[in-house]
């Protein structure tokens, strides 16, 4: 399966994930669960290359902009 995003839906969702793990919001019933989300994470780790940007808050709240104003 393929899952088609913007880029940046990407970054928001990455970012969501990410301050959900850190958190500690995610509530897993099942080791298989906790393993899609690392894959998730871990992909766009590989194809976001904002995540490593100096200015990636300024990169995360444009991309939440678009995707808002998209719907």
């Amino acid at each position: 399966m393929n899952i088609s995003l913007s880029d940046a839906q990407a970054l928001v969702l990455f970012e969501w994930l990410t301050e959900q793990e850190e958190k500690g919001n995610f509530s897993f019933d099942h080791e298989a669960e906790r393993a899609v989300v690392w894959e998730i994470q871990a992909q766009f780790k590989n194809t976001l290359p904002e995540l490593f940007r100096s200015d990636y808050k300024a990169l995360l709240e444009e991309a939440r902009a678009k995707v808002v104003q998209s719907q």
